[in-house]
Parts: structure tokens; C-alpha cells; sequence
């Protein structure tokens, strides 16, 4: 199975292609730049170096968030076009998850995040078979961790946005928690292409963002009608 996987759902931008299981390439940027004028031609120029014809392609992954609005859009919209356009499936797979990847190896619980402002997170808790321990939520992160206090395991912290949470991380937790240096902070697009490889592909138009909150514009509407 020849697989392309497309994540643009943080700031970080990424692309692979898997063929039989196989990484034949990938691209990965942490460059604070507009996705949706980088991401084609990073497709094309990853599908020119690995050989890879369009028609070869017999799946896309696509990360699917949580993380920036507008990145999980500009994903979800390029990989559900090109899927159309090829007549194959898209599967949808949690940026959480991607990241979580980074610590399969990891004999604990492994907790990715990634920074929601005003100090909440996106997060969730995963063993290293990548199955959730709890639930992926948006909350406030000194919440969190003192939920995380009562588990028997220590917890390996991965996220692109350590450096805005760690030292409260450090204060709670202390010795329970783990944390990785900077190389394994960053989801992989192949560890996307992994995943998907594993997930039964739904119908396309039914696959959409997953947020876990409301944009802030919509939030504030729906408020505005309630108030009505």
C-alpha cells in the first residue's frame, strides 16, 4: 500500500509517502509560514524525489487535529481534494495521537499537548500500544496535571510547545514526569502515514476537522443567538 500523509495542523508542516509499510521519503519544516502556499509543492517535490506517481497512491492520511483552525483546514481540504480527484480513500488521524508516536517506545503513559491559550492545552493520554487512557479534551493545563498525579506510572511529556508549560509540569508532577529532548517534540507525517495505514477509511465528505472546542468567532455567535 502506497500511502502520502499530509500534517499542517501546528505550525510545523509535514509530508511522507509509505510504500508496503516502508518510509520512501518525508518533509518536515518548523517554519512559521503560510501552509497553504508551501503545502502542494512540498507534495509534488516529495512525490518527484520518491518516484511517486499520483495514480500509484492508494490512500491519504491527513491529520486531523486538534491544533491551529486554519492548519487543520488547509489539511483536511488539500488531502479530501486530492482523494476526490484520485478516487481513494482519506483517512482521518488525531495530531495528539502523531505526536503521542514520538513515545511508542516509552514504558508509561505518554502525553502529548499542544498550547490553547490562556493557559489551556489540547491533550490526552496514551499507553504505548497508542491507546487512550483518557479521553483527548481542551483543558486548563494546572487541571490536567493534577489528574495526572494519582496514576501509577510516570508520564512522558511530548510537545512542540514544551517550553510555555514546563515548568509547571516540573512543579506538580516532579520525578513523574519525563521529558524528552527537542528532536522528539515533533510529530512525524510518517507516524501519520502509520496510523492511517491502520484505520478503516470512512466517506469522505463525513471527514472533518476535530477541534475539541469551538472556534472562538463561532462560540461567540452561538452565545449571541442564545442571548436572543
Amino acid at each position: 500500500m502506497n500511502i502520502l500523509a499530509i500534517d499542517t495542523s501546528n505550525y510545523v508542516m509535514g509530508v511522507a509517502i509509505l510504500k508496503n509499510g516502508a518510509v520512501a521519503g518525508e518533509l518536515v519544516t518548523h517554519i512559521k509560514k503560510n501552509h497553504s502556499v508551501r503545502l502542494m509543492p512540498a507534495i509534488n517535490d516529495l512525490m518527484k524525489e520518491t518516484g511517486t506517481a499520483p495514480e500509484e497512491l492508494d490512500r491519504i492520511a491527513v491529520a486531523q487535529g486538534p491544533g491551529s483552525y486554519t492548519g487543520v483546514r488547509i489539511g483536511l481540504t488539500t488531502a479530501k481534494t486530492m482523494a476526490w480527484a484520485l478516487n481513494i480513500p482519506v483517512v482521518g488521524v488525531s495530531s495528539l495521537e502523531a505526536a503521542a508516536r514520538q513515545g511508542v517506545f516509552f514504558d508509561g503513559y505518554i502525553c502529548p499537548f499542544f498550547d490553547a491559550r490562556r493557559g489551556l492545552v489540547y491533550t490526552g493520554l496514551y499507553n504505548s500500544s497508542m491507546e487512550l487512557e483518557k479521553k483527548e479534551v481542551n483543558v486548563l493545563m494546572e487541571d490536567w496535571l493534577k489528574e495526572l498525579q494519582g496514576l501509577d506510572k510516570q508520564v512522558l511529556f511530548i510537545s512542540q510547545d514544551l517550553s510555555l508549560h514546563e515548568a509547571l509540569i516540573r512543579e506538580i508532577l516532579g520525578e513523574q514526569a519525563v521529558i524528552p529532548e527537542s528532536p522528539y517534540h515533533y510529530a512525524r507525517p510518517a507516524a501519520v502515514a502509520l496510523a492511517g495505514m491502520k484505520q478503516e477509511a470512512g466517506s469522505i465528505h463525513e471527514l472533518v476537522p476535530n477541534y475539541l472546542r469551538l472556534p472562538e468567532a463561532e462560540a461567540k455567535w452561538l452565545a449571541q443567538q442564545e442571548n436572543k
